[in-house]
């Protein structure tokens, strides 16, 4: 008697599961259907990278923009500069959403950068 092979069955139902919701041949035929699939996952892996970098972008365009809006730094860059000297270890998210919500707190850290400023030259 002759033997059965199952596992390519099992594969491409699951392909054919993955694919379901496409249109056209990429929904019906299994090499098209694979193809989509591992360029599903390739642009899902790339996507999820550079989704990072849009979101720290925009924060640091927030960051500027507000900075420069209350005339508290003349740049972004000598805000980032000044925290890190100052050992004050906030993340640009944290940094971006403290300008929106209250710009108060913006000027209480920016004085806290500035303040021991005078201190350190003399």
């Amino acid at each position: 008697m002759t033997r059965v092979k199952r596992g390519c069955i099992a594969h491409r139902t699951k392909i054919r599961l993955f694919s379901s919701t496409l249109k056209g041949a990429h929904s019906v035929f299994t090499k098209t259907t694979y193809q989509q699939k591992v360029k599903a996952l390739v642009f899902s892996y790339q996507d999820r990278r550079s989704k990072k970098r849009k979101f720290r972008c925009l924060w640091i365009i927030r960051i500027n923009l507000g900075i420069r809006m209350n005339k508290v730094f003349c740049s972004y860059s000598r805000l980032i500069y000044n925290l890190y000297k100052k050992k004050l270890i906030i993340n640009r998210k944290i940094l971006a959403q403290i300008i929106i919500i209250n710009k108060n707190y913006l000027y209480a850290i920016s004085n806290k950068t500035i303040s021991n400023k005078n201190k350190n030259i003399f």
